[in-house]
């Protein structure tokens, strides 16, 4: 048994050697054992391609402005390892991972002698939140947002009172399939029975597929574009304006703060699902606990500036998804700028569809690599560069602060890239900021 967080954290981690097991029979085996925490929860379930993160943070936000406690499972980590299991946005405390470690580790051991086989680093975790949550009773409700996929995730043992799918795109196609509709399906897998549906995946191939899921599971489905609608989008200084319109009521003049079109369909996704809490399921949520819970969010790592002077943002647009929502975002804030990038990916991307569309913006691009077993290396994703003005330097720490260095005030540095990449990039870059 563990006596300290880095002996449990040790051995939480050492499951990643197993790498990724698709199902939920391991998951479903520990429950049972744990008497069936998964059942005890107020959850709603998140899925997607992109947006999984913000559109969390929204829900929170505008729930905690409520009056909610509110429980959060978010992965990859940014900082700390405890914020994949949070409440109220505070991760929790090194002590209660050494006790969920130490009540799920005597269930991994068993699990492993059975045919199922050894539990994965993403089930153990998972397994530490249900337990977590089913046993704080100040907990109101709980956002569980899935890892990878969903129909064989395993938050999937969830019964949430609502679900949600953000968007679909090309991404882990090796695992979800290689065409939108196969990937569709594959997200669709967190729709039950009777439990309602917030969508705002646009792709008419992709939404076919969610809606005749829903229909057979006679799952209501309310999605952008149909049931609820964004207008007036403007951009703000201080991020993105718009109003949503819902089945029932108009909400005029919203703000947040994170920046980007993308932004504006998650925060729209978030308040419809809102909607449906307080109309089906009695949760007391006032207009103004909307806006306010949207105006504050923010999710770090988000297209978010770290310094003012020289301007330097992190994106981790680790998809072409994300990349191609962070050149929009470029292009309509930065586009009087001379705009630097700097890029690191993970080798399992499509690769050539993140690079090409950075070329379409930056005045350089720079590639780099960091400590991670499926990361690329800088001078293959040079390689796969045709760009004119580029660079590649495998030491990433010397990347980053020769162009920090080199910057002019009317010029801008974003690091973009794999997650994994900038949860170590954000710290360097803040202190570097400080010191200079």
């Amino acid at each position: 048994m563990f006596t300290t967080y880095e002996e449990a954290l040790g051995w939480i981690h050492s499951r990643l050697r197993l790498g990724i097991k698709p199902g939920l029979k391991r998951m479903e085996w520990m429950m049972e054992r744990l008497e069936h925490p998964h059942d005890k929860i107020k959850a709603i379930h998140v899925a997607g391609t992109n947006g999984k993160g913000s559109t969390v943070c929204y829900l929170r936000n505008i729930l905690e402005c409520a009056g909610y406690n509110v429980g959060t499972f978010t992965s990859p980590f940014f900082e700390v390892f405890n914020e994949r299991i949070s409440v109220n946005g505070q991760p929790i405390a090194d002590e209660e991972i050494v006790r969920l470690a130490n009540i799920i580790y005597p269930l991994a051991v068993e699990l492993e002698s059975t045919e199922l086989g050894s539990p994965t680093e993403f089930e153990i975790i998972t397994a530490m939140a249900f337990y977590y949550f089913a046993n704080q009773e100040d907990i109101d409700i709980v956002v569980f947002e899935t890892g990878l996929g969903g129909r064989l995730d395993s938050t999937n043992i969830v019964n949430p009172l609502l679900t949600v799918i953000t968007n679909i795109g090309y991404d882990h196609m090796d695992l979800l399939g290689e065409t939108l509709p196969e990937i569709a399906s594959e997200k669709a897998g967190i729709i039950k029975k009777g439990i309602p549906l917030v969508t705002s995946v646009e792709q008419e191939e992709a939404i076919k597929v969610i809606l005749d899921k829903a229909n057979s599971l006679h799952s209501q489905v309310y999605s952008l574009g149909l049931d609820y609608h964004l207008t007036d989008k403007r951009h703000v200084d201080e991020g993105e304006e718009f109003s949503v319109r819902t089945p029932t009521s108009t909400f005029q003049e919203l703000i947040i703060t994170m920046k980007g079109e993308h932004q504006i369909k998650n925060a729209a996704l978030s308040l419809m699902a809102i909607t449906i809490l307080q109309q089906q399921q009695d949760f007391i949520i006032q207009e103004t606990h909307i806006r306010e819970g949207l105006k504050r969010a923010r999710w770090i790592g988000r297209f978010e500036t770290l310094c003012d002077n020289p301007t330097i943002i992190i994106d981790g647009a680790h998809n072409p998804e994300g990349i191609n929502s962070l050149v929009n975002t470029i292009n309509t804030r930065y586009n009087d700028r001379k705009v630097h990038i700097i890029f690191c990916a993970l080798k399992d991307k499509k690769l050539s569809d993140m690079i090409t569309p950075l070329e379409a913006v930056a005045k350089s691009l720079t590639f780099t690599s960091f400590d991670f077993p499926r990361v690329s290396s800088a001078k293959d994703l040079f390689d796969f560069s045709s760009f004119s003005n580029k660079d590649f330097d495998e030491d990433w720490k010397s990347c980053i602060t020769k162009k920090m260095h080199s910057l002019t005030k009317d010029e801008v540095l974003i690091v973009t890239g794999s997650l994994y990449f900038l949860s170590e990039v954000r710290p360097f870059i803040l202190e570097e900021c400080r010191n200079t």
